[in-house]
């Protein structure tokens, strides 16, 4: 598998990134530490910031926090000899106790993100989501750091009542705690819980970026989440499976808008408020989705019911569009739409596979 980073639409894809106008300077001769670095999102980021480092003296260092030594040093082996990323091995689960003698920045971006993983580790889910949060706030007001990136997801809103269009940042939906499934939504509101608490109480400088369902070519292969499946089967030239009617209506975003949305939210963003990061190009039905990726690589959908395991972890949610009206208030401009991201995906996995 080649590296990410030598993929020349990749590349296109971070220099689009790059050279949107942001308040980049708040970024100049900072530090920023990043959980889950090798994630869909966080990884992203981090090949942007270190583009900015190389080509316009940013002077951002980064130290990217991962649980497995071989992925992260086999994904940033670009980046190890820059005295701007520093790899630090830790599970953020344990106390943390680190000699950085100063951080700007924390963005956490840590989580289980796919149904296998909520099936299969629903510990693990709800304690970096909680545990791994609170660690992380107690280290951020011990180091003073600005402020504070909880990433949290659409997952929060649960199911749709039938009362909305669209989840605007106020609105609560139904959720059954009393199920396996809801440890991810009910830790990701616990950990948004946990950052009102240390705003009131000890006055750090918290922004919470709601993502919507995010692909992109830096999603990890074991993902189990349904588009991801899709792109799997579509980079291997296989037709698309569908493992429901497929009526499903959800709001989704490219990771390279899904990280100028975070950084809007980082530079722009209120303290204490939480914003949607979606993209109405990109609001979509499930077979609509799965019709597109079987097009593009000359494939047909067929439907396949999944197994207990898969079953388990699979959102009950039938419609989950996300209102951005917010986020767009303080300069947020999606650039992607559905089919150009789910192109760049599919041909830069195909390359570097």
């Amino acid at each position: 598998m080649k590296n990410l980073i030598d993929d020349k639409l990749y590349i296109k894809d971070i220099e689009r990134v790059s050279t949107t106008k942001l308040k980049w300077e708040k970024l100049n001769n900072t530090s920023i530490l990043i959980t889950g670095a090798t994630g869909m999102i966080a990884s992203f980021l981090i090949d942007v910031i270190m583009y900015k480092n190389k080509n316009n003296n940013l002077k951002c260092k980064i130290y990217a926090i991962s649980r497995n030594k071989e992925k992260i040093n086999k994904r940033f082996s670009k980046y190890i000899d820059s005295e701007y990323f520093e790899i630090v091995i830790l599970d953020i689960n344990d106390k943390i106790d680190l000699d950085i003698k100063k951080i700007d920045y924390v963005f956490h971006a840590a989580s289980n993100t796919h149904p296998v993983a909520y099936a299969t580790d629903p510990i693990g889910t709800i304690t970096t989501n909680i545990m791994a949060t609170y660690n992380l706030l107690n280290f951020s007001v011990d180091h003073n750091i600005k402020r504070f990136v909880f990433a949290s997801s659409v997952e929060i809103y649960g199911e749709n009542k039938g009362d909305c269009e669209k989840f605007s940042e106020d609105y609560c939906g139904y959720i059954d705690c009393n199920s396996l499934r809801a440890g991810y939504p009910e830790s990701k509101r616990a950990g948004e819980a946990l950052c009102q608490a240390f705003i009131k109480q000890k006055n750090l400088d918290i922004v919470i970026p709601r993502f919507s369902r995010v692909f992109g070519p830096t999603m990890l292969l074991s993902d189990t989440k349904a588009l991801s499946q899709f792109i799997k089967n579509g980079i291997n030239n296989e037709d698309i499976v569908l493992k429901s009617k497929g009526t499903q209506l959800y709001s989704y975003i490219y990771v390279a808008d899904a990280v100028i949305g975070f950084l809007i939210c980082l530079f722009n963003g209120k303290n204490g408020e939480a914003y949607n990061i979606s993209s109405e190009k990109c609001n979509i039905m499930l077979k609509d989705l799965a019709k597109i990726i079987a097009d593009n690589v000359n494939k047909k959908v067929i439907f396949e019911l999944p197994d207990e395991v898969e079953q388990a972890g699979y959102s009950k949610a039938t419609k989950a569009v996300l209102n951005n009206e917010k986020i767009k208030q303080i300069g947020f401009l999606p650039k992607y739409d559905m089919e150009e991201g789910l192109t760049h995906t599919i041909t830069i996995l195909k390359n570097i596979l």
